[in-house]
């Protein structure tokens, strides 16, 4: 789940109705709705930090978890890898499907798609590759949500978390004034077992985005890439 909201001014409703608002933002109601206001939300390429970080390990299988539009599924299993794409939205999933056959029969073969709410998901296997890619959480949310995201992870195998580094908040791109659903790659790294994984990178990897007003600013990813210890 990736936001994509300009900050809002001051606001004079209850907390209650903050509440409400901030909880349906992980609902499928939300996302279906979301997904359906346009054609395509995303721009159909995979992740940048997913190219750089999983690029040279060797393809087996793999989680995307969160997987939107299907543009990082695909890119994996264009690649060789055997890939479940998770999301909450059915309409979101069903654009993912469309594309992946377009990509061609050896593609859309290689992957497959769920629909799951990550917030009450548990996985059923382990995988060679777990990539969550912006899933903005809670703080309890958060939490519970990595370490589902850990324990679907084989021995040997590696995690991949990105998410909006805190800073960004300080910038002028588009993100919700809800400082509780950021985290750092260091804050990431410090919920796993130091004796069960091997943390490769943990970092705010900087990059050029385009703010509303059509300036360029930099921004940072939270970037965390570990491999569970076999």
């Amino acid at each position: 789940m990736t936001f994509d909201a300009r900050p809002a001014g001051p606001r004079h409703h209850d907390h209650s109705r903050a509440a409400e608002d901030v909880a349906r933002m992980f609902t499928q109601e939300f996302w279906d709705e979301r997904y359906g206001s346009a054609p395509a939300l995303w721009s159909g390429r995979p992740n940048q930090r997913l190219v750089e970080q999983v690029a040279d390990l060797a393809p087996g299988t793999a989680l995307d978890v969160g997987c939107g539009e299907g543009a990082d599924a695909i890119w994996l299993a264009a690649r060789g890898w055997r890939v479940t794409g998770l999301d909450v939205s059915a309409v979101a999933l069903a654009r993912a499907a469309e594309r992946a056959a377009e990509a061609g029969p050896e593609v859309a073969e290689r992957v497959r798609w769920e629909r799951v709410d990550v917030l009450s998901w548990s996985p059923r296997s382990q995988v060679d590759l777990v990539s969550a890619q912006f899933l903005q959480l809670p703080p309890d949310e958060s939490v519970r949500v990595q370490q589902q995201l850990a324990a679907a992870v084989r021995p040997g195998g590696t995690l991949l978390i990105v998410g909006h580094d805190p800073s960004d908040l300080e910038t002028t791109v588009r993100r919700p004034p809800l400082p509780e659903l950021f985290v750092t790659a260091t804050e990431m790294a410090g919920r796993l077992d130091p004796e069960s994984w091997e943390v490769v990178v943990a970092t705010a990897a900087e990059r050029t985005a385009v703010d509303p007003e059509g300036r360029s600013v930099a921004i940072r990813d939270a970037v965390l890439k570990a491999v569970r210890r076999g």
